[in-house]
């Protein structure tokens, strides 16, 4: 499809699929997939000054701050792939401060649209319990789709394990942090307009069908306000 300077973001709790709804995104409209971990790990290999910042505090243990999360951002939005030509956010902004911050980063334009991929907790939790993981190379599996031998990695021969994290336990509660932490950024595009629910249970394909129609549909009825 021809590039269209679309502004999006996807929000998305963790196995609702965003990271890989992101991605037919970004295909679909011809702009790029701007993930806040993927632009971490790029400052810190890029050995750049900021990048050494970055990697202090990721290797101190510490959270990144806001300032040098906009930083990245700033950065990664100068780039010739994004520059003028839009992006779709993965996992930022995750704080009301955060997109108060990128609304006046972006000025004189905005945030086209934010789409809210919604699928029910339990459907979330067994997805993730179910995960298997390789311990050594960490190809994922599942128990509905699990390595051909036992639980010994296809690909290296490790054991495939369930990470602690994975536990039926450990992903409601970070599920509910989630929802908790979440809840104002939702609100505050809700109250914008900008906000754009999705059905995310069903296939990949079907979810990336609703989703294109939802954002489709939001920046044709941005259009006719303008």
């Amino acid at each position: 499809m021809t590039a269209r300077a679309v502004r999006l973001i996807v929000l998305g709790k963790q196995g609702s699929g965003k990271g890989t709804q992101c991605v037919r995104v970004a295909s679909h409209y011809g702009i790029p997939h701007v993930s806040t971990g993927d632009m971490l790990r790029a400052a810190v290999k890029s050995a750049s000054p900021l990048g050494e910042r970055v990697k202090r505090t990721m290797e101190a243990g510490e959270l990144v701050s806001d300032d040098i999360i906009l930083e990245v951002i700033a950065a990664r939005l100068k780039e010739p792939d994004a520059a003028g030509n839009g992006f779709v956010f993965d996992g930022f902004p995750r704080t009301v401060g955060q997109a108060d911050r990128l609304d006046a980063m972006l000025l004189p334009e905005a945030i086209d649209a934010v789409a809210s991929l919604e699928i029910p907790t339990g459907v979330v939790v067994a997805r993730i319990a179910g995960r298997r993981t390789c311990s050594s190379c960490g190809r994922v599996y599942s128990l509905a789709d699990p390595p051909r031998a036992g639980w010994t990695c296809d690909t290296c021969g490790g054991d495939v394990v369930q990470r602690d994290d994975d536990t039926e336990e450990a992903v409601t509660r970070r599920l509910a942090l989630y929802d908790a932490q979440t809840a104002p950024l939702i609100a505050r595009y809700r109250q914008a307009g900008k906000l754009v629910p999705v059905d995310a249970d069903g296939t990949i394909d079907e979810v990336a069908g609703r989703l294109v129609a939802a954002i489709d549909a939001r920046l044709a009825a941005g259009r006719v306000r303008a």
